[in-house]
């Protein structure tokens, strides 16, 4: 069919596949481009036809809209053709697709075939998402096979293909692997007993629970998780993520799968497959879709259903990161780097499990382990290997805790020592005993904020005139979600006064530009993706030392503190609130109220 560039008259009929000649008449029907844009397209496009969706041909083809010049890609061109069409446009999001299914509505090759993809089976209906939204050849089949009405939605013809090829893949894998140990009876600690079957266990080495475990790793990977939960239950084992501090159930999995799965990756990261009883902890190192490599590490629990594995995925760039990336302020960064280069003295860095502090340690040891320093650490475990330091990890086993690892140390000719956590009067005591030999000590403890820590080290024994020695700075921190900079939209709701009322004895000056979340695929309907720091950052001066000893007065710590620069974390957060970056919400939720 050949269509003249400058008329419009006698419209293709809407019906069967879509077709390039027909799209470009439809869209200077609908005035999104002109004649000359269509002219230039059917000469570009006349040598030939091409096996490529008409969507993705039209969408290379450099075409822009009249109204707003903004380009016509494949997804602003698949959302178009939804509204032609009548149909809800969809961008797939994989975390929301119930994998397990699909094949259970139609197999790979007619999906291939028609051009769809189930994306949800619910109780009334089954909605598929489609790049050929004016054929309709195959509903009528699919509705009789699962006798449910079909609902159809439009995306991206690249998303659709993709996710069948990687959706029955994983089902088929799944489905492998099940077979192979449906024989198999996982031992827990509360199951329900079948008789007449045999004590068959799944291998860990079955082709089905190789593919299962690599999908696992590529699909986190693509998805940012930084911890993946593989979780036994009774009935079905659930694999989790964290993405953005928030758990993601993603898929469910027979039992047999997925303690065939747990023993695989106890294997590639040489722990005991045998033991189950007891805790075991691991690491492996793998490469992500880009190439690049990328450390897990794993932990495992007996539980009351089996073996739960938790691997938390390390960022390769996290060690290289700079202070502003991080989070930190200009006002803080400035001071950070001052006490970081200070010749000796203990840094201790504090908050709740997740916040950030490896991050942080890691991220600024990075930087001062230069060629004329020797940098040792002893962690427990060790949470990423870095070539630059010298690093030493904790074995109960042996005796050979923080305490012991640090008096080793001391015998290593260290510049610059970090120790994963001061848990006891032994650790604190060595950690200043090093700063008081002229080492420069790092170290992390839990407390709500900076000044605390002063508190738990007292609480632990440490006598006020050592903490005033050897203690040069506490930085207190929190992690908090990031709004999603593709739907966020301004909240006229918080104003200066807003802020300055959450903040009690703080003003907050300058100019606010609050947001507030919406939601959309790419935060997965949250509003936020990403996570930023807040710091609270105490330098330990001669005038805050005199609150120190000979008895630890903290309100009037924080009070000097803060006329030498301190900025409380719901502080920090308020500043972000007012930059765009996160919402009240979130800060309020984050960050503890400041006690003066």
């Amino acid at each position: 069919m050949t269509l003249k560039a400058n008329s419009v008259s006698a419209a293709p009929k809407l019906e069967g596949r879509l077709d390039w000649r027909a799209m470009l008449h439809w869209m200077q029907e609908d005035g999104l481009i002109d004649a000359d844009q269509v002219a230039r397209t059917q000469a570009r496009f006349a040598a030939g036809d091409s096996a490529l969706h008409p969507l993705v041909r039209l969408g290379h083809a450099g075409l822009n809209r009249l109204d707003n010049g903004k380009a016509l890609d494949i997804d602003a061109l698949t959302e178009w053709v939804a509204g032609r069409a009548k149909l809800p446009y969809l961008r797939i999001d994989p975390l929301k697709v119930e994998v397990g299914r699909v094949s259970d509505v139609m197999s790979v090759g007619y999906a291939e075939a028609k051009r769809c993809l189930p994306v949800q089976v619910g109780l009334n209906e089954v909605t598929i998402a489609t790049s050929e939204p004016f054929d309709t050849s195959w509903v009528s089949q699919i509705e009789s096979h699962m006798r449910k009405p079909i609902k159809r939605v439009v995306a991206n013809p690249l998303e659709i293909a993709r996710y069948t090829t990687e959706f029955f893949t994983l089902a088929r894998s799944v489905r492998a692997a099940a077979k192979a140990g449906e024989t198999a009876q996982v031992a827990s600690f509360e199951q329900l007993v079948e008789l007449g079957r045999s004590n068959k266990q799944l291998d860990a080495n079955d082709q089905g629970v190789v593919q299962v475990v690599d999908w696992l790793w590529q699909y986190a990977f693509d998805q940012r998780a930084s911890d993946i939960h593989l979780e036994p239950r009774r009935e079905m084992g659930v694999i989790r993520f964290r993405i953005d501090g928030v758990l993601h159930t993603v898929y469910q999995l027979p039992p047999t799968v997925m303690s065939a799965m747990t023993s695989r990756i106890k294997l590639l990261g040489r722990m005991d497959v045998v033991e189950r009883r007891r805790p075991l902890d691991g690491r492996i190192k793998t490469r992500n879709p880009a190439g690049d490599e990328v450390e897990m590490r794993l932990s495992t629990l007996p539980t009351a259903f089996g073996e739960k594995m938790v691997m938390r995925i390390f960022d390769p760039d996290t060690a290289v990161k700079d202070l502003t990336h991080l989070g930190f302020s200009s006002h803080d960064s400035e001071r950070w780097e001052k006490l970081v280069t200070q010749a000796h003295g203990i840094i201790l860095v504090t908050g709740p499990t997740g916040s950030g502090k490896t991050t942080t340690l890691y991220s600024t040891l990075k930087r001062l382990a230069t060629e004329e320093v020797n940098v040792c650490t002893i962690e427990d475990p060790i949470e990423m290997i870095e070539p630059a330091f010298n690093q030493t990890q904790v074995q109960s086993a042996l005796d050979l805790g923080f305490a012991e690892g640090l008096r080793a140390l001391m015998r290593q000719d260290p510049d610059i020592i970090m120790v994963g956590e001061i848990r006891d009067l032994a650790t604190a005591e060595m950690a200043i005993q090093a700063a008081l030999t002229g080492h420069l000590v790092f170290s992390t403890l839990h407390t709500n904020d900076a000044a605390s820590a002063i508190t738990r080290l007292t609480d632990l024994g440490v006598p006020s005139y050592l903490i005033s020695a050897t203690v040069i700075g506490v930085l207190a921190q929190r992690l908090v979600r990031t709004l999603c900079n593709h739907c966020k939209v301004p909240d006229p709701a918080v104003t200066r006064d807003t802020l300055n009322e959450m903040l009690k004895h703080w003003r907050m000056n300058g100019g606010v530009k609050p947001y507030k979340p919406v939601g959309c695929l790419e935060c997965r309907n949250t509003g936020y993706r990403g996570r930023a720091g807040l710091y609270e950052l105490l330098t330990i001066g001669e005038l805050v030392k005199t609150h120190l000893h000979p008895t630890p007065d903290i309100s009037a710590l924080r009070r000097q503190a803060v006329q030498e620069g301190l900025r409380p974390l719901r502080l920090a957060g308020a500043m972000k609130v007012a930059e765009g970056l996160t919402t009240l919400e979130e800060i309020l939720r984050s960050t503890p109220q400041w006690q003066s």
